[in-house]
């Protein structure tokens, strides 16, 4: 399980200054570190998004906070530009497992995209001004924050803040689950659930350049999006998708979790492989995190005894967080490349729209509606629309 770094601030136009930091009982000499103030500001302003009550997006509120200091072997951030996920919206409800025990009031924010503007001590292959992502579960829906420095991806130059940070969670979660988790091949028939949604929709892309014979389930409203990304659209309201295919798809994967992934696993052909890896059904069915963790805890039941039958279907459940624990390399490889690919423009994330901190509580609400083709992103430093610009 990752930790999140602590959240954290940084500037305007720069000037170099250095600011003396004393570890906690240490008498010698104050270590330097290098930092940038604006040359009118003497102390940059800090926002978060937190959460103060779980539950619904009145639960969430933006507030002032500390400038964070960068410590050893951390950097501070200017925040560029920070996701809006569907996790988000777990987390915001008490139903993410890895932030259960997180006490009220945290700060939200899965990725970020920033600039750096504070080096700790004993940090070396960055500079002032570097602009780095990283996925951070928490607390980078800012406009500054830390970030450990062996933790970081550089940002191509001349690459949107707001695209990279699109990248983040969506499309490394989409590359790992096609070659790191379902080791797909070419010509295989693959089933994408969810295709209109951010990791759907970069399966689709992702896995059409894999070679890829694909089908997306989607709404009936985005079947022009699916068949524009290169896959065939079932309508999952008019549609069985266990039927669409004569003797099943080879691999499916499925982030929704409907029915426990059962109707998935009927949709397998015989020594298929089905990749779980969300259960958006059951948040949106209102179900307690302790029926979630149930259903999960019986898909790696279910996964046990599948592997015992000749020619059975295969199981294979899926957590960026958990991978990137035990493969930290693959994780940094993995964003790199598609960072070459999106500076290249190879592949380009959807966004759907770019808002201030006064716009966050309705973004959460629309992407808990669902029905959005892109990404909502927060970029701090866009000032607050008029009323008649909202939508």
């Amino acid at each position: 399980m990752l930790t999140p770094s602590r959240t954290a601030a940084g500037t305007g136009p720069e000037t170099t200054i250095d600011v003396f930091v004393r570890a906690p009982g240490d008498v010698s000499e104050p270590k330097r570190e290098r930092s940038a103030t604006s040359a009118t500001e003497t102390r940059p302003r800090n926002r978060v998004v937190q959460v103060k009550s779980f539950g619904g997006p009145d639960g969430l509120e933006v507030v002032d906070a500390a400038l964070p200091t960068a410590g050893p072997g951390e950097v501070r951030v200017r925040v560029l530009a920070s996701s809006l996920e569907y996790t988000d919206v777990v987390i915001r409800r008490h139903l993410y497992p890895q932030t259960m025990r997180r006490h009220l009031p945290f700060v939200l924010g899965y990725d970020v995209v920033g600039e750096i503007d504070q080096l700790g001590a004993g940090v070396s292959g960055f500079k002032l001004g570097d602009r780095v992502a990283d996925m951070t579960v928490l607390g980078s829906n800012a406009a500054y924050r830390t970030l450990r420095a062996a933790d970081l991806v550089r940002v191509p130059t001349g690459v949107d803040p707001a695209e990279a940070a699109g990248m983040i969670l969506s499309w490394t979660t989409a590359y790992q689950l096609l070659h790191r988790a379902g080791h797909v091949q070419r010509g295989q028939r693959v089933l994408v659930h969810g295709a209109a949604g951010a990791v759907g929709q970069a399966l689709l892309v992702l896995g059409a350049q894999a070679g890829l014979e694909l089908w997306g389930t989607a709404r009936g409203e985005h079947a022009a999006l699916i068949r524009e990304l290169g896959a065939t659209p079932i309508d999952y309201q008019r549609e069985d998708f266990t039927r669409v295919v004569a003797g099943g798809f080879d691999v499916i994967f499925d982030g929704i979790g409907e029915d426990s992934y059962s109707r998935s696993l009927a949709a397998l052909k015989r020594g298929g492989l089905l990749c779980a890896y969300g259960y958006t059904a059951h948040v949106q069915g209102g179900r307690r995190v302790i029926n979630i963790l149930t259903m999960i805890a019986r898909v790696y039941l279910w996964r046990r005894l599948l592997s015992w039958l000749p020619g059975g279907k295969g199981v294979r459940i899926y957590s960026i967080n958990a991978m990137r624990a035990r493969h930290p390399d693959w994780f940094r490889e993995d964003l790199e490349r598609l960072f070459g690919m999106l500076a290249s423009h190879v592949v380009r994330p959807h966004i759907a729209e770019r808002i201030s901190f006064a716009d966050v509580a309705e973004a959460h609400r629309r992407v808990e509606a669902g029905g959005l083709e892109g990404k909502i992103v927060l970029c701090p430093d866009l000032p607050p629309r008029v009323a008649s610009d909202r939508r």
